[in-house]
């Protein structure tokens, strides 16, 4: 089977097409740098990082671009709450997100467009706007984009502008010509930011920033955009009427792919509601592997619900994953398999690229990896060497999984255990010498019960960390 994607803007799966063969052209909304980063965050960054392994791994070349907002209200107000400069307060954060995002095992992407660097486009785009009919001055100085004025508004989230109006709580603004126009450039404040413009001193709105952004690093059309389910309405339908228009209607991205949001026992995380949980917290108590695996357990189109329960059975996954490679050598050369093994594996492959090309369902393939270390743990010699190397290429470098670190942890701590081991066995040896096989079985039990797998052979009996 052919990739399929549900596409938002369809509402259904479509099979995969690029606008140029070979070549994918993902851009995926950032975050806006004025906080720490929550798992909110680590989520959608998750989700689009397996996106980009996924489609690699299969042969595409991937272009990735992911902004970030670091000129906004958020950030000018905390700032000034520190007395720093805005710009510099949002790149501590933004050296931040590297390094989570790093320990998360998210693959850098290919750029990282600032909205504070995107200043000159982003006039360019407003003036092109402006001189098209679709964006007007308003008396208080701000640039507005004239929703009336694009006649598909509302494609996206299917609403209407008359409906939109009638559920919304919008307040009156007198500056505007319909109450849901939205601000493309506005007007300087005192003590704020501004670059000069036609206009006047300002700073950008929030939406035309990824306009921009798409335009300049990936050629306007894009294969995949992408965010977090909240993004659909209105960031990116307004994305879509200010691209669309300015680009003459020509579709802006091809498919529009939306990750769940996460929830706390089916209460969505909010600010004020207080149930944040930071992607910091989640990295420093050693969890990125379990909570990356957790995320990878639940389809990025279903909300997660994030619990100390459900993370506690990830961690339990995530070390029967890494205990079936344990003695795993990740820069060995590659071994040939019996019939049998080759067989079994080329079936795991087979079922995951399935699930994968099912709209990324990382459930199933997930499944397939628990399989492999059960197939791994069964084996020996260069069939569990096999059976390691595709457990470990499929969790590892397609699901990204952090699973060559942990392997080097696990193999510090076993190479902590291996002289106590060892002991035990020798005792165990003699125990059945002298024919106290109850003693003896209860040794073996016991090292199984912690993880440890014994088995005896002409030669002596041979331990290894098992799932």
């Amino acid at each position: 089977m052919a990739l399929q994607i549900y596409n938002t803007m369809t509402r259904q799966k479509e099979p995969f097409e690029t606008i140029e063969p070979g070549v994918v052209r993902m851009y995926v909304c950032g975050v806006t740098v004025y906080d720490d980063s929550h798992i909110g965050h680590a989520l959608m960054a998750i989700t689009f990082d397996v996106i980009r392994r996924y489609l690699e791994w299969i042969g595409y070349e991937v272009h990735h671009a992911q902004n970030f907002t670091d000129v906004d209200d958020k950030i000018i107000n905390r700032a000034a709450q520190y007395g720093v400069d805005p710009l510099e307060f949002a790149d501590k954060y933004i050296q931040k997100w590297f390094e989570e995002s790093d320990a998360l095992n998210i693959k850098r992407a290919t750029v990282y467009p600032r909205a504070s660097q995107e200043i000159r486009g982003m006039i360019e785009m407003i003036s092109g706007l402006m001189e098209e009919g679709y964006a007007y001055q308003s008396e208080n100085g701000d640039v507005n984009y004239d929703v009336t004025k694009f006649e598909e508004y509302g494609k996206l989230s299917r609403r209407r502008l008359d409906e939109l109006l009638a559920g919304a709580r919008v307040a009156v603004d007198p500056t505007k010509r319909h109450p849901m126009d939205f601000v493309l450039w506005k007007a300087a404040k005192p003590g704020e930011p501004a670059w000069d413009s036609p206009w006047g001193p300002g700073r950008p709105g929030w939406h035309i920033e990824c306009s921009v952004m798409a335009a300049r690093h990936l050629g306007g059309r894009l294969d995949i955009h992408g965010g977090g389910a909240d993004l659909i309405f209105p960031h990116h339908e307004n994305e879509i009427a200010q691209s669309e228009a300015f680009e003459e209607h020509r579709p802006f991205a091809r498919y529009w792919v939306h990750n769940a949001l996460l929830q706390f026992d089916g209460e969505k995380m909010s600010k004020s509601v207080g149930n944040l949980v930071s992607t910091r917290e989640i990295i420093e108590n050693g969890d990125a592997g379990p909570f990356r695996l957790m995320v990878l357990q639940t389809h990025y189109r279903h909300p997660l619900t994030f619990s100390e329960e459900g993370l506690e059975s990830a961690r339990n996954g995530y070390r029967r994953l890494v205990n079936a490679l344990r003695d795993y050598e990740v820069d060995d050369a590659a071994v040939e398999p019996s019939g049998n093994m080759a067989a079994q594996l080329k079936e795991a492959e087979e079922r995951f690229r399935a699930a994968m090309d099912d709209d990324f369902n990382t459930p199933v393939a997930v499944a397939v990896l628990f399989d492999l270390a059960r197939i791994a743990n069964a084996a020996s010699g260069e069939d569990r060497r096999a059976a390691q190397s595709k457990l470990f290429e499929l969790g590892g470098e397609v699901l990204g999984l952090p699973l060559q670190q942990s392997i080097a942890e696990a193999a510090t701590a076993g190479g902590d255990a291996a002289p106590f081991i060892e002991l035990l066995l020798e005792l165990r040896q003699e125990l059945r010498k002298e024919k106290n096989f109850a003693l003896a079985d209860k040794v073996r039990d016991r090292l199984d019960e912690l993880g440890v797998s014994v088995e005896d052979t002409p030669d002596g009996p041979v331990w290894r960390w098992s799932s």
